[in-house]
This record gives structure tokens, C-alpha cells and sequence, in this order.
């Protein structure tokens, strides 16, 4: 024996229906995954520092020697992804920290050291070298990241 189904009108509608609203909550999922027109993709921020070092004679003949990171101040909004580029031009070697992000690096004559963080929190961050620290050689070697 063969079985035979019946499709109301009312079937059809109730289909209908339910189909229209599978495909219009379709439609508003994909249209909530949308990136709004006018944000922009994360980009990072590159900034390039050298190593300086400066020589000079007092009046009586005293060498006077100064090291620096080159520029000595870099500004960043917080949120911001940052890659410094540190190349060492002078002086054989840098060890350094940027103190507050809990970054230890070393830059050496001749090679550029990279560091990539996220500036989390708002603040003045310095960098300081472990080699030049003592203010009997002429300055401290401190830069500064000021994230605003």
C-alpha cells in the first residue's frame, strides 16, 4: 500500500513563514559581524633609536663623555602597539631595561635590537642602560616612553 501526504495551504504559509524568518535572522547575524566603516585595523607603531655617544674636553683638559639613546623621548597613546628599532652605532654594547614594561634587551655596535610591546598603561616608562648609569660618567644613558 502507498502512502499519501497532503500539503495544506496552511502548511505552505506556516513553511513560509518559517522560512523567511530563518533567513532574516541569517541576514542580522552577518550584518552584527560587520567592522564598522570608520574603525581602522590595529596598526604598529615603528620608531627607530640610535645609540649616541659624545665627546668633549673641560677647560682643563678632562675627556667628558656622554651617552644617549637618539631621539630621547618617544610619545604613545595608550592602547598602542609599539616596535622600537634600536641600532647600535656607539659603544661596543647597551644592556638595558625599560623599567615599568619589565623589557630587558642588549643593543650592540653594529646590529639593531627589536622590541614590540603594547603600551597597557598611561605613564613615563625609561630606559635605562645598565652600562652607563653613574653620573661620574657625565650622565646617566636614560631615554623615556611617555604613553599618554
Amino acid at each position: 500500500m502507498s502512502k499519501i501526504f497532503v500539503v495544506t495551504k496552511r502548511q505552505i504559509r506556516l513553511f513560509s513563514i518559517l522560512l523567511l524568518v530563518v533567513l532574516i535572522a541569517a541576514a542580522c547575524i552577518k550584518w552584527n559581524q560587520a567592522k564598522p566603516a570608520m574603525s581602522a585595523p590595529e596598526q604598529t607603531r615603528v620608531f627607530h633609536l640610535v645609540t649616541g655617544e659624545f665627546e668633549a674636553r673641560a677647560d682643563d683638559g678632562t675627556k667628558i663623555e656622554v651617552y644617549r639613546w637618539d631621539p630621547g623621548t618617544i610619545i604613545v597613546n595608550q592602547g598602542d602597539q609599539v616596535e622600537l628599532r634600536i641600532a647600535g652605532v656607539n659603544g661596543n654594547s647597551h644592556p638595558f631595561v625599560i623599567e615599568g614594561l619589565g623589557i630587558k634587551g642588549v643593543v650592540t655596535k653594529g646590529k639593531t635590537t627589536t622590541v614590540r610591546f603594547k603600551a597597557e598603561a598611561k605613564g613615563t616608562f625609561p630606559i635605562v642602560c645598565q652600562t652607563h648609569t653613574e653620573t661620574n660618567q657625565s650622565a646617566p644613558m636614560v631615554g623615556y616612553i611617555q604613553v599618554q
